[in-house]
């Protein structure tokens, strides 16, 4: 059973709804990814939507570009967390997104990452789960350390080739 909903209204939105895939699966956590528009197929948006928490999901990450209702209307349908990816656009670079997905009115809440966070979608899902999962905060911890260890080895190269002392 999924734990957390992947949605977008669009294939195009594939390239940044794939990284939140990658990072779920990178860490164990399943996950089920849909292609469902909230405008031209209503009826399987809020079927979707409605059925979510009885089909396991405990988080739903949305992705939308332009109007992005999507991740709204998952998170006024679905009584558990909601994040919201808005989509670079080509009219606006996504602030368009960014503010439809920000601007939820009081008591619709949507947690939202930056225009393309697919990743951080995913690991914002991650340490969601991971509050009552303690094997998951173990793996994003080390996550985290892994983070710290790629900059750790990027400084040292930074040494190596004699940069080290740039003032």
């Amino acid at each position: 059973m999924a734990q957390v909903g992947i949605v977008m209204g669009s294939d195009s939105d594939m390239p940044v709804m794939k990284k939140a895939a990658e990072i779920l699966d990178e860490l164990g956590i399943s996950f089920e990814m849909r292609i469902i528009s909230a405008h031209r197929e209503p009826q399987e948006f809020f079927e979707y939507a409605s059925t979510a928490e009885e089909r396991g999901y405990k988080v739903i990450i949305a992705g939308a570009g332009m109007a992005a209702h999507l991740p709204g209307m998952c998170a006024a349908i679905f009584p558990m967390p909601v994040i919201g990816i808005p989509m670079h656009t080509t009219s606006l670079g996504g602030r368009d997104s960014l503010y439809s997905i920000v601007q939820m009115p009081s008591g619709i809440p949507v947690a939202t990452v930056a225009i393309g966070g697919g990743t951080n979608a995913g690991l914002l899902a991650a340490k969601m789960l991971a509050m009552s999962d303690e094997k998951l905060l173990e793996k994003l911890k080390a996550y985290s350390k892994k983070l710290e260890e790629n900059v750790k080895k990027k400084d040292q190269k930074l040494s190596e080739i004699g940069y080290k002392n740039y003032n």
